[in-house]
């Protein structure tokens, strides 16, 4: 991962944080790999206690400013713990991946 990717996504989980309790944050994909070109979003995976709303409303509208600022699409997954660990999709190769692979910040 380069700098300015670590410190977009810095930026970015302090941003967040702000306004809910972030349980893991994780930079995963070819950014985090290592291996993007100019023209790759950066995936982010966030996971919180619980999500509504108005929760991903507020996520979305920070995810927005910070990539347009610094000319970056930025693609979140965002899921709850309760997701995770208890649901279908702790199975999902997405999460096995990110898992794996995923630089926590």
């Amino acid at each position: 991962m380069t700098e300015r990717d670590l410190t977009i996504a810095r930026d970015l989980k302090g941003r967040i944080s702000q306004v809910v309790q972030v349980l893991d944050f994780r930079i995963f994909g070819s950014r985090a790999r290592g291996d993007a070109d100019e023209y790759s979003d950066l995936d982010v995976f966030i996971e919180l206690e619980r999500v509504d709303s108005e929760i991903k409303k507020k996520i979305g509208d920070i995810i927005w400013e910070v990539g347009f600022k610094n000319f970056i699409v930025i693609s979140p997954l965002i899921f709850t713990r309760h997701e995770i660990e208890n649901t279908a999709l702790r199975s999902s190769p997405i999460v096995k991946n990110i898992a794996e692979e995923g630089v926590r910040l």
